[in-house]
């Protein structure tokens, strides 16, 4: 349950704080105020998307965070919070989300930093937001099955048929490659060999372009580089006043010194290091300086060697490579494992096309058992929906699931081209007349119907339902798969019942669209009613359903030094009744509107 949420620097909103309690709580207030920046508020601390834009202006950084209570027996969250090691304090977790101008975000529970989609993943089993715009999810059919799987609990199943669907498709796929492979195989066996020969040929060895560098350019100045190097050696240790000379001298000199004077000792303990290390600097100067050697011939070789593996780097190399010789030692790796692969193309060939026919077999039978349990929880559904419509407003509705097998006709070349291999988003089972379709989800078209009428037959929701009606159907979905509706606990797996109970607060933003008169007091009933088993917010335009609340905030927008800031408040009793008013009439103080809230709140406030 949402115990608090505090919001700075968001969209309009300034600084707000509000605490909440369980059962209905509507928000109130004119157009414009900022009630669905609340609802955005809150959606950005359940993991929605977001972008520097949410930012107020003039701020650096936009943050929400909220105090989110868990049922003693909600194991879902119990489970997830375990298992991250993240421990709740009083059975209460602080969430905490915040974005900077910069776009660096970071996210809380507790105290441990989550990712975005663990955030999204963990509070969506504990709310669920019905925002403005969501019913246009009940128009798209891919929606439909998402909802029927998680109705009956097959999300799991369903994503598992998933995986193995794409396990099958990629290796069609691969089965195709080796068959196209096979056709260009020789040629292509020929070009592989030619290049892991010239390489071998080579003797390619990693960095030896760069030593070769080095080497060519030295050879290339041998004379300048003999008289730099003897003219060094001149003053450091061969002429007749050397630096070595100096030193040695400078270290006898000072060793005396401190024989008289003992705080000379450590001065004369540096002298004599300086003078060694400059020892065996000017031994390993000998050797250098005593190993160059002018030898004729040897640039050429350098020279050509570098040519090579130029010709080799752009043949077979790589630019990111460094150094350069591993892109063709790479390259080299690569040709050779693909010779393998081709000149077992027969055996490969052979397992692959064993693996899938173990996989279209396996896909076919999870494909009927999943058909089975989605038909079975499509009358049920139906049935739960059609019910609370009823309470809702549409006494004469009747919903219906429709699971519908995929089917297409007979295609016997594209039947034969699927059986050589190529690669397709869906199987095929073959039949006399058709074949039965296999998508990436089952066999199965799910489509939500209705029919709004007496006598008529249920159709397309998409093509005959008003706003209203589909405001009122995904308010009877979303509350089926909260676990809120009457019969929720007879249907569905264990699993999907702590899912769906899990979820102890939900979010409808303007629930009431296309809807008025008595259907208004429907939904505002109907909302009472599931207040009482979780925690409700809902955002209203209607006077009719915001005297059911058992807690009313009103949004307001106010401006303060040329600023406007969006604030929340708890309406007292008095408030209250202007509220209402204001809702009815558009009149807070009208004698009429006032007399017409009172009636309202007598009538439907407990």
């Amino acid at each position: 349950m949402l115990e608090e949420l505090n919001v700075r620097n968001y969209a309009l909103i300034d600084t707000l704080s509000a605490s909440f309690e369980r059962g209905l709580t509507i928000l109130t207030g004119e157009t414009g105020a900022g009630k669905s920046i609340i609802v955005g508020a809150l959606s950005f601390l359940l993991g929605a998307k977001a972008d520097t834009t949410v930012i107020r202006t003039g701020s650096e950084e936009a943050s929400v965070s909220a105090v989110v209570s868990i049922s003693e027996g909600n194991r879902d969250v119990l489970t997830w919070l375990t298992s991250r090691d993240i421990e709740a304090e009083d059975r209460r977790i602080i969430v905490r989300r915040s974005i900077k101008t910069n776009g660096r975000s970071s996210i809380y529970i507790q105290d441990v930093p989550v990712t975005r989609n663990d955030l999204e993943e963990f509070m969506a089993l504990l709310f669920d937001l019905h925002g403005q715009h969501s019913h246009e999810s009940l128009l798209r059919k891919e929606s439909h099955r998402k909802f029927l799987d998680r109705f009956a609990g097959l999300e799991e199943e369903a994503a598992a048929f998933n995986r193995i669907f794409t396990d099958l498709a990629d290796k069609r796929k691969a089965l195709d490659g080796l068959l196209s492979n096979e056709r260009d195989r020789d040629a292509r066996l020929e070009l592989l060999r030619y290049a892991v020969e010239e390489i071998d040929k080579a003797a390619v060895k990693s960095g030896e372009s760069r030593d070769l560098e080095i080497e060519s350019r030295r050879l290339a100045s041998f004379e300048k580089l003999a008289g730099h190097m003897n003219a060094a050696g001149d003053a450091f240790f061969d002429g007749e006043t050397s630096g070595l000379d100096l030193i040695r001298r400078a270290r006898s000199s000072l060793e005396a010194a401190a024989a008289i004077d003992s705080d000379l000792g450590a001065l004369q303990q540096r002298m004599a290091d300086l003078y060694y290390e400059a020892e065996d600097l000017a031994e390993e100067f000998r050797g250098y300086r005593d190993g160059l050697r002018d030898e004729p011939g040897r640039l050429e070789e350098v020279e050509e060697r570098l040519a090579l593996l130029y010709r080799l780097r752009k043949k077979y190399g790589s630019a990111e490579a460094v150094p350069e010789e591993d892109g063709i030692l790479a390259y080299k790796a690569e040709a050779e494992a693909e010779i393998e692969a081709l000149s077992n193309a027969g055996e490969n060939r052979g397992k692959l096309s064993a693996e899938i026919a173990l996989l279209e077999k396996e896909i076919a039978q999870r494909a009927a058992a999943l058909g089975e349990k989605r038909r079975a929880a499509s009358l049920k559904l139906g049935e739960r929906i059609t019910g609370i419509l009823t309470g809702l407003g549409m006494p004469n509705a009747r919903f219906a699931v429709g699971v519908n097998p995929k089917v297409r006709a007979a295609d016997p070349e594209g039947e034969a081209a699927r059986g050589q291999g190529r690669p397709s988003s869906q199987q095929s089972l073959p039949g006399r007349q058709a074949s039965l379709v296999i998508g990436p989800w089952g066999a199965e078209d799910v489509e939500f119907l209705i029919s709004a009428n007496t006598g008529e037959p249920v159709k397309d929701l998409s093509r005959i339902a008003s706003g209203g009606e589909l405001s009122r159907v995904m308010l009877a979905i979303k509350t089926v798969l909260a676990g809120t509706d009457s019969s929720s606990a007879s249907f569905g797996s264990s699993a999907s019942k702590r899912s769906a109970d899990s979820q102890e607060t939900l979010v409808f933003d303007e629930i009431d669209t296309g809807i008025g008169g008595e259907v208004a007091l429907a939904v505002g009933e109907y909302l009472s009613k599931i207040g009482k088993i979780k925690q409700i917010f809902c955002v209203t335009h209607l006077a009719s359903i915001a005297v059911r609340a058992d807690n009313n905030l009103k949004v307001e927008k106010k401006t303060s030094g040329g600023r406007t800031a969006t604030s929340i408040s708890m309406l007292s009793a008095d408030a209250l009744r202007k509220e209402i008013a204001r809702m009815l009439a558009g009149d807070a103080a009208g004698t009429a509107a006032l007399a017409h809230a009172d009636e309202l709140l007598a009538k439907y406030r407990k």
